[in-house]
Parts: structure tokens; C-alpha cells; sequence
């Protein structure tokens, strides 16, 4: 058994539905879930990385990305939001069950953003889901020393874990 799980998925935007679906599935079982996804919120003018985050398990949805302009190039994501998230997500973690955070993104394989949380989450005895991508994996090995397992993407698989994880799902 691994304290953390990961999921990867090869098409944008999959692996936040999976997160999005497996949450969904995991608080109507009874499980006290803390944690994000990402949802996609149609809105005039948006862009491709526009991120808005649900806080779990019944949690506001807020916009995580900034608008920089037409021409803008660099990251949207907008760490003061964040920050409100990793502070509604942290109020709520002595409670948890499981925590599923949607993705080790670039914050946390700086240190910042929901990282202290998820280790903390592990400290407690909590198992912890998270996203990744390629680009942030070493990252992620780094913070994880061994203790994180990858899982294929798909519910079961998902369940499976969360089964032998000390919190299994209701059936």
C-alpha cells in the first residue's frame, strides 16, 4: 500500500475528469472527502488554461487562473487563489477521510502550493490522490521518497487502491 497515489492521463483535461468522477463516487459511498478538482467553467473569452478548482467535498468553485492580456505568454495560474484553495482544503484535512488534490502542478514541485497539505495528509494517516504530468514528475519522486504508487486510469483501479489504503469505499 502506498500512502500517495498518482493518476496520468494521455488527453487534456482526462485525468480531471477521472479525479472530478472518482471524487464524486467516493462522497456518495460516505467517505469524508477534503481535497480539489479541477472543473471547466464555459465563459465568454475563455482560454485554453483558464482553472477553476471545486474545493471538496462541497466546497466553493473558484477561478485559479488570472487574465494576463491577448498577448501573454507566461503561467495564468493565480497564486493567490491557489493559496485561498490550500486554505479551505487545510481547514478541512483533521476531518478527511481521503484527500484528492487535482494535480501536482508547478507550485508544488516548487514547494509551494497544496504540498504542504498533501504531506501533511500523509503524516496523518490519510491517503492522498493527485494528478501528474511528465513535466512535474521528478518533482513529484522527489517529494513522494518512495512512498507514492501510479495507478492505471480507471475507477477500478482508483478504488482498488483506495480498498487496501486504509479507507476503502463502502460497496
Amino acid at each position: 500500500m502506498s500512502a500517495i497515489a498518482t493518476v496520468s492521463c494521455p488527453g487534456r483535461g482526462d485525468a480531471d475528469l477521472l479525479l472530478a468522477r472518482f471524487a464524486r463516487r467516493a462522497i456518495a459511498s460516505g467517505l469524508r472527502v477534503c481535497g480539489t478538482v479541477q472543473v471547466n467553467t464555459e465563459r465568454a473569452r475563455a482560454h485554453a488554461c483558464d482553472m477553476d478548482i471545486q474545493v471538496l467535498p462541497d466546497g466553493p468553485i473558484l477561478q485559479i487562473s488570472q487574465a494576463l492580456g491577448a498577448g501573454s505568454r507566461g503561467c495564468r495560474l493565480d497564486p493567490a487563489a491557489l493559496e485561498t484553495a490550500v486554505r479551505a482544503v487545510s481547514d478541512r484535512l483533521n476531518e478527511a477521510d481521503l484527500l484528492i488534490i487535482n494535480k501536482f502542478g508547478k507550485m508544488e514541485a516548487e514547494g509551494r502550493g497544496f504540498r504542504a497539505v498533501m504531506a501533511e495528509a500523509v503524516a496523518l494517516g490519510i491517503p492522498v490522490l493527485t494528478g501528474i504530468n511528465g513535466l512535474n514528475e521528478p518533482a513529484f519522486v522527489q517529494f513522494a521518497q518512495g512512498y507514492a504508487q501510479a495507478l492505471l486510469p480507471e475507477i477500478d483501479a482508483l478504488s482498488d487502491w483506495l480498498d487496501v489504503s486504509g479507507a476503502p469505499l463502502p460497496h
